[in-house]
């Protein structure tokens, strides 16, 4: 057995137990901080190596009404941390033969043929556009979108809405790319993206509660999501989503998935492995030097373009769905290497993959109204503790 095996069963083993020594110190204290600043109510953290679980720690409130403790399997809504596992799927069809990210996203959704720019110009849109936000496509609005009951349904929303611009001028964020890729993979594969997904990396992950609709009993570990009050400073409770969940909604690979620290830490571990986990390889070497390496050139990318956030959207290029951090900067980033990789969602979970380093750094947090949930200060906190614990 290789020593590459026996490290990857090493770490695949130590997510099923949850030790006290897997603690390094200072990240409860930093957590526990914010949650007596009324930041966040609880917060589940995990560092991973390629060998094993560095850490792994609760802190507070799965919901502070009830007094229900965080724990490991406390469920979170992930939103766009559900952006990479859509690019992950994308890339084993092309390790497959069955697509190429170059390939005009038309050849797999043929009413993309005559989509037009707001120049009047065929668009001609590429898989690799859709996945980084430089498309341009319409986003799916409004009474029909709420409406829709699948990818396909909301791919007629995308093509019956003025593009925004043209493809290639500039990084935007948009939804309706994900979606877009995330119908590809249907019509190739023939199965609805959620099974797709569960299939084919949550299944042999073994990534247990991670879905897009949480039965009941995995609705009874949701955290209860809090924003905090302007006026007050209290966290008021935020209900669920609703476009998000419910078995009537598509399987949108934007942001629909509800996952676990330890499930995400697994799909993070196969990252962190070069695409290999348990033995199993999920992608080749060239599909994952797309999904870690910026494609979109020197366009300006990601959530730091603006004077609040030191106009550091140079520090940023995008890869296959991945934000990649090309130089690190002060805040946030200070801590990762060049070449750091990962999502956040919409209510401040997170996942950065360092290679340099050979670590992972994963934040399940339900915190609603963040300014910049990749900006947050629990992020910061939780990355700062764990980075200067590891260098001790």
């Amino acid at each position: 057995m290789s020593l590459i095996r026996v490290a990857v069963l090493v770490f695949a083993a130590s997510l099923t137990a949850i030790a006290q020594e897997s603690k390094l110190p200072g990240v409860g204290a930093a957590m526990q901080e914010m949650v007596s600043k009324n930041e966040i109510a609880g917060a589940v953290t995990i560092v991973v190596s390629k060998k094993r679980i560095l850490h792994l720690e609760t802190t507070g409130w799965a919901d502070v009404g009830t007094k229900r403790p965080m724990t490991a399997d406390t469920l979170f809504w992930i939103a766009s941390m559900t952006k990479p596992v859509t690019g992950v799927a994308i890339l084993m069809l092309q390790d497959e033969g069955k697509l190429k990210v170059s390939d005009p996203v038309a050849k797999y959704l043929p009413g993309f043929t005559d989509l037009k720019t707001p120049s009047g110009k065929p668009a001609n849109l590429t898989i690799t556009q859709i996945l980084t936000h430089t498309s341009g496509l319409g986003e799916a609005t409004g009474p029909a979108a709420q409406a829709a009951k699948t990818l396909a349904d909301l791919e007629k929303i995308w093509l019956a809405t003025p593009m925004q611009y043209e493809p290639g001028e500039k990084w935007k964020y948009t939804q309706s790319g994900i979606n877009a890729a995330s119908r590809i993979v249907e019509v190739i594969s023939g199965k609805t993206f959620d099974v797709f997904v569960q299939e084919r990396i949550f299944d042999p992950l073994g990534m247990k509660d991670t879905t897009f609709y949480p039965t009941d009993a995995q609705r009874a570990r949701l955290v209860t999501a809090y924003a905090k009050n302007a006026t007050t400073g209290a966290l008021d409770v935020v209900p669920p989503r609703q476009d998000f969940g419910p078995r009537n909604r598509p399987p949108q690979g934007n942001g629909g998935l509800y996952s676990t620290g330890p499930d995400y830490a697994r799909f993070c571990g196969m990252l962190l492995n070069g695409g290999t986990f348990d033995g199993r390889r999920y992608l080749s070497a060239e599909a994952m030097t797309l999904l870690m390496s910026p494609q979109t050139g020197d366009l300006h990318t990601g959530f730091f373009q603006t004077d609040a956030w030191g106009n550091r959207g140079s520090n940023y290029g995008w890869g296959i769905a991945t934000s990649i951090l090309k130089t690190p900067h002060d805040g946030v980033a200070s801590m990762l290497s060049p070449g750091t990789y990962g999502h956040g969602g919409a209510w401040g979970t997170q996942a950065w993959i360092d290679p340099v380093k050979g670590v992972a750094y994963i934040l399940m947090i339900q915190r609603s109204g963040l300014p910049n949930s990749d900006g947050s200060d629990v992020r910061l906190a939780f990355q700062q503790a764990a980075a200067t614990a590891l260098t001790k």
